[in-house]
Formats: C-alpha cells, structure tokens, sequence
C-alpha cells in the first residue's frame, strides 16, 4: 500500500515523530512540575534577588537612595 511503508508518509514514521514528541512534552512537563513543586519556578532568580536586596537594605548595608535604585533596575 502506498503512504505505508514506513516512509515519512502516514505510515510509521509519523507515529514515530508523535511517540518522539510525546515523550519530550512528558519529560518537559515533568521537569517543570518538579520545579514549580521546589520553588524553581520561572521567577525565581528575579524575586531572590529583591529579597537579597530587601535583607541588605534592611540590615542598613545599602541607604534608601541605592536601595531604590537598585529595585528600579531589577524590575525595570
């Protein structure tokens, strides 16, 4: 039959592509949901470095000029 000969047609090499790309989204959600689950999630890296920022303002290393300065550009 033509198309199914495990060509790129509608035969097997189709079903191995969505078996492929199964299996990465599963992986993806996967790693994703560990993240999110540890506190990893996608801003993680901006809020610790506010909070970093917050814990120095607050032990008086910076003054409240830098302070301010410094947020702007983090949330700019």
């Amino acid at each position: 039959m033509w198309g199914w000969d495990g060509g790129w047609g509608a035969g097997w090499g189709w079903f191995g592509l969505l078996h492929l790309a199964w299996w990465l989204l599963l992986i993806a959600g996967a790693v994703l949901l560990v993240r999110a689950l540890a506190g990893g999630g996608w801003g993680a890296r901006h809020d610790s470095a506010l909070q970093i920022l917050r814990e120095r303002f607050a032990r008086g290393e910076i003054d409240a000029a830098e302070y301010a300065e410094r947020r702007k550009q983090l949330k700019g």
